[in-house]
């Protein structure tokens, strides 16, 4: 075969070539579509950080909002500021674990999903501080300011007496009495995370608040559920607080915690050694205590 042939076949076959690959090879618009794909890796979805989302509002109307952060199948809830001003240092804890996770989203681990609710009675924080944004003890004009108007909601309900375990219209603070409401979650503060608490279905629930340098175990009418002791203890060593099975201070009706107990959720309340500090040390190791003790659940998911 002479040249000029076999170089007019060899230019048809590369031509032949090129249409062919032309159709085969994966176009721009092609590549583009495929890349997300990587970005739905474990590890680029994890340094997500959180996600927000505004559960209910208040009395006056002020929002309720709950933070989100990783995405496994054992959810877990930490609530702050249920009484408000009162006990402002919950909700400073409960926005400095959230700054936290933020900064440190692999902290959290991949069995769980970490769900913070800063302050369940934003009225509350206002009466006493005039103010819902609290992110340090800055924005507290006196540090050591006590306003026992400040724990009630803008109805003058006590909120953790507002609860369907034992709950009657009136009950005990101390020695006070004071009004539970016009009947279990009658106020939107209690219904909002009562509805939060049937949507995600926790496998266990902390509540900050102080002051007794304590983990108190929760109870209704069937007793204390015993994943509840465990998760209580395991909070309480790490954290070097102390351990109270019952508590029998005083009556208490309406509760948050028993509420969830009568529900078959174990619900623990981490009360704080002072009126005015985080004690975040502390309660970070009692948090990641918890984070440990579910590693074991996930085997048998």
């Amino acid at each position: 075969m002479s040249r000029p042939k076999l170089i007019a076949i060899g230019a048809v076959g590369t031509i032949g070539l090129l249409v062919i690959g032309y159709f085969l090879w994966p176009s721009e618009s092609l590549l583009l579509e495929l890349e997300p794909v990587a970005t739905t890796t474990p590890e680029i979805v994890a340094s997500v950080p959180f996600v927000t989302q505004v559960i209910g509002a208040s009395v006056e109307a002020r929002p309720i909002t709950v933070y989100q952060f990783g995405e496994g199948p054992i959810p877990l809830l930490f609530v702050g500021g249920i009484h408000g001003g009162y006990e402002w240092n919950s909700v400073l804890l409960a926005n400095e674990a959230i700054a936290y996770l933020t900064a440190n989203p692999a902290e959290v681990p991949g069995h769980l999903t970490i769900h913070i609710i800063p302050n369940l009675n934003p009225d509350g924080l206002v009466t006493t501080l005039g103010t819902t944004d609290l992110r340090s003890v800055a924005d507290v004009p006196n540090p050591t300011v006590r306003d026992a108007a400040g724990r009630f909601n803008a109805n003058g309900v006590d909120l953790n007496r507002n609860f369907d375990c034992k709950w009657a219209p009136e009950s005990s603070w101390r020695g006070q009495t004071v009004s539970a409401g016009t009947g279990p979650f009658s106020e939107p503060e209690a219904a909002a995370l009562r509805d939060y608490v049937l949507a995600i279905n926790p496998a266990a629930v902390a509540f900050w608040h102080s002051q007794a340098n304590n983990v108190y175990a929760s109870e209704c009418e069937a007793g204390v559920l015993p994943d509840t002791l465990a998760l209580m203890n395991a909070y309480a060593t790490a954290g070097s607080y102390g351990a109270v099975a019952s508590f029998d201070a005083y009556p208490i009706t309406g509760d948050a915690e028993g509420w969830l107990a009568s529900i078959g959720i174990p619900a623990v309340t981490v009360e704080l050694e002072s009126f005015s500090s985080t004690e975040w040390t502390r309660n970070w190791a009692g948090m990641q205590a918890w984070f440990l003790y579910f590693e074991e659940p996930l085997v048998n998911l």
